[in-house]
């Protein structure tokens, strides 16, 4: 799951252009959710944050696994059964999931909510899963195993019990969503944050652009870098305080959904990216593929960068961030 380690500065400015910057907290998706608006007033800005929930609503009406009336959990429900015709938006979110899975060599799959829970993280769990139990337990995980027929618009899923989950990228959709539709709609800065998926536009009213810090999960009082962000989006994934501890090694909550086994050797990855989606997804990947193998990966995709925390404090960034630069 998802840990905000991402501190976005605001400020609420009133300036002689009367433009005001204005924030909602919520709880929705069932996450910390803010909105921040930038507009003439109190009102307009009011207006664009409704707009904000009743788009979060829509999607998640439309992709959610918990919700029984999703097409999302219809696909669910029909799997090893018979194909789902699904909307157009739902079917090009999935398409792009897979090119992901492919990307990230399975590191990242939607179908891991196909998964059997047999790790705990909440201290009950006093010895390890059996070999035997962890390869049984994503049996039913498998990317190519999600069956798309663009003509039909429809989705199967090839083993019955197989389950699509889109947490690990539903929701950075949902920050692109959002943002797109309050800037056609006006609203031409502002900043969403799903539980520390960050999509920030224009800037402040200042004319300064918004900052994210980003901390050390194992110092959290410190703040190691700040990054202004503009028409650009972040996300953080962390494992700082889900995890087990055997025989000496720190197991995250984080899955491999290839082989079952928790990540390991990591505690945090931060993602930029122009799209929140991306960075969404991606972060799950490289947390999962480990600093080495994630590096790589990031250094070889234009318009991609990360920084990466190890489970020894130590901070690793991709070939286009220098962290010296943003101390």
């Amino acid at each position: 799951m998802k840990k905000i380690l991402l501190i976005v500065f605001l400020f609420t400015t009133v300036l002689a252009t009367s433009q005001i910057t204005h924030k909602r907290k919520l709880f929705m998706l069932g996450s910390p959710f803010e909105v921040t608006a930038v507009a003439k007033d109190i009102i307009k800005a009011n207006e664009y944050i409704d707009l904000a929930v009743a788009e979060v609503k829509r999607i998640e009406n439309l992709i959610s696994d918990w919700i029984p009336t999703t097409q999302i959990s219809e696909i669910n429900r029909n799997a090893g059964i018979k194909p789902v015709k699904v909307d157009t938006e739902v079917f090009e979110l999935v398409d792009r999931a897979i090119k992901i899975s492919q990307i990230t060599n399975g590191a990242f799959d939607i179908s891991y909510a196909s998964m059997d829970k047999i790790w705990k993280f909440d201290g009950s769990m006093k010895v390890m899963p059996t070999e035997e139990a962890i390869k049984k337990s994503v049996a039913k995980i498998g990317y190519k195993n999600i069956i798309l027929n663009p003509k039909e618009r429809s989705i199967f899923l090839k083993l019955e019990g197989m389950k699509l989950g889109l947490g690990g990228i539903g929701q950075g959709y949902i920050a692109d969503k959002v943002k797109n539709l309050l800037y056609a709609k006006g609203c031409i800065s502002g900043i969403i944050n799903v539980s520390g998926d960050i999509n920030a536009w224009g800037k402040q009213p200042d004319g300064k652009p918004w900052t994210v810090g980003i901390v050390n999960p194992l110092n959290k009082n410190k703040i190691f870098a700040t990054f202004p962000i503009e028409d650009s989006a972040v996300e953080t994934s962390g494992s700082y305080e889900k995890y087990v501890i055997f025989d000496g090694i720190r197991y995250s909550h984080i899955i491999d959904p290839r082989t079952g086994y928790p990540a390991k050797g990591v505690v945090s990855v931060s993602v930029f990216a122009k799209q929140t989606e991306i960075a969404d997804a991606m972060a799950t990947g490289i947390f999962v593929l480990g600093v080495e193998v994630g590096l790589d990966l990031v250094n070889q995709i234009k318009g991609l960068e990360c920084i990466i925390v190890d489970d020894k404090g130590k901070i690793h960034s991709s070939k286009g961030i220098d962290i010296k630069k943003y101390n």
